[in-house]
């Protein structure tokens, strides 16, 4: 086993948990999630990124193009998943995050096909992908800014329409013990690990990032062939929900992909890490400053209107 990097891995971790608005969850309700937004927005700088990005409410025109990297980037060309699909329902539909590169959009409707036969899951419920331009959120992500990650509930879609006043509110199910030490076994279940497994196997998936304790769970669970687990990396939060990220779409020049995982299943010393006193309680600064759009990559200025 190739030793385990802490001072690199905990580095980039908190790099990004601090980048993420305090006390701001990716699966907050709509009524949450539009308060903590107000309040957001009042103390962010005219030229703040997540400002300018967030009040975008529609695509720009033009061909698809996901440009920078996941945390500091912008999507041109963006297409919206339906709201219904045979095997999907889009949760939280008042956020208007529901945007992605057509390569997402194709990647997501693929694999809730795959998941009846795969997992026995009867669909997904989908969280947030992308704002309509992408960049920066006001509130829930540090990511999902080159629309290439969607948030998937860990919750089998019903076997009715929800209405769009329960996609906002419904609360989502934590998979979790309260603890944090495994899964809740009262929640998991075998279909959790299959989906899981579908959705790493998947070509063009970069990462799947899931709690430390779902992670856990996937080791101990997986048997011996296990190639998928390089996908899945633990990370803070995740209990209701897995990351899903896809690379750069082959001749988006201006995508900047992420280093591949590191080889392994992912299972040894460097999944213990998370369970330590510093794992589990790491040191927070004080929040980064706001990107401003001089921050991003010159070509996404152009994709908002600029602060007057």
């Amino acid at each position: 086993m190739r030793p385990v990097r802490r001072p690199a891995l905990f580095a980039a971790a908190l790099t990004a948990l601090c980048a993420l608005p305090p006390q701001a969850w990716a699966q907050d309700t709509a009524q949450e999630d539009a308060a903590r937004r107000q309040a957001v927005l009042a103390d962010l700088p005219r030229d703040a990124a997540k400002r300018l990005f967030g009040l975008e409410t529609t695509p720009s025109s033009g061909p698809a193009e996901a440009i920078g990297t996941y945390m500091r980037g912008c999507l041109a060309g963006a297409a919206a998943l339906p709201a219904d699909g045979p095997d999907w329902q889009v949760m939280r539909p008042s956020r208007n995050r529901a945007w992605g590169h057509p390569a997402l959009i194709g990647f997501l409707e693929r694999l809730a096909q795959r998941l009846p036969a795969a997992a026995g899951w009867p669909g997904m419920l989908v969280g947030d992908m992308a704002q309509p331009r992408g960049g920066p959120m006001v509130t829930g992500h540090a990511s999902h800014q080159i629309g290439l990650d969607a948030d998937i509930w860990l919750m089998p879609m019903p076997n009715r329409r929800l209405s769009p006043a329960e996609r906002d509110e419904i609360s989502a199910v934590s998979v979790v013990a309260a603890d944090g030490d495994d899964i809740d076994p009262k929640v998991w279940t075998p279909q959790h690990r299959r989906a899981l497994e579908a959705a790493a196997r998947e070509p063009g998936v970069a990462r799947i990032f899931v709690n430390p304790a779902i992670k856990r769970a996937l080791c101990r669970e997986a048997g011996s062939d296990r190639g998928w687990l390089t996908h899945i990396r633990p990370f803070w939060g995740h209990t209701e929900h897995f990351h899903l990220r896809l690379s750069c779409p082959t001749g988006d020049m201006a995508c900047h992909d992420q280093a591949p995982p590191p080889p392994g299943d992912g299972c040894g010393k460097e999944l213990d890490w998370w369970f330590t006193e510093e794992g589990r309680h790491p040191p927070k600064g004080p929040p980064p400053r706001p990107l401003r759009l001089a921050d991003m990559p010159a070509s996404c200025a152009a994709l908002v209107t600029p602060p007057p």
